[in-house]
């Protein structure tokens, strides 16, 4: 089995070549934890169902189970896919066996590369 490692855009790719897949982590601490860097998901008319695709990807660092609850919107901004601008959703995130609750904020409009929030993964 090799081992690899990639370099992307500031974003590690580790692994190995026996394993199921490498997991993108962002390399950005506030990556989805913060109004001003969002994870954005797009799919503006199947945006909710883009947002639960993405969390229902995410473990905790060790596999855990993630569970989430939308707690609401906020953080008005534009965007030049909707007309009336665009809402960030705003979630609560846990992970089995860690009392820290997370929160997580997610743009439904707009489209960007997806990444694992720090202390997650993809599945």
């Amino acid at each position: 089995m090799k081992n690899f490692l990639i370099v992307l855009a500031g974003v590690v790719l580790v692994g190995c070549g026996g394993a199921k897949k490498a997991a993108a982590t962002a390399s950005s601490a506030d990556y989805g934890y913060t109004e001003s860097n969002p994870i954005k998901v797009g799919g503006v008319n199947d945006g909710p169902a883009q947002e639960r695709a993405y969390l229902n990807r995410l473990t905790g660092p060790n596999g855990e189970k993630v569970t989430y609850n939308r707690s609401g919107s906020c953080c008005p901004f534009e965007t030049k896919n909707s007309a009336w601008g665009g809402m960030l959703d705003v979630y609560v995130v846990e992970i089995e066996g860690d009392p820290v609750k997370k929160k997580l904020y997610l743009n439904m409009y707009d489209k960007g590369d997806l990444y694992a929030p720090k202390g997650f993964l993809f599945k």
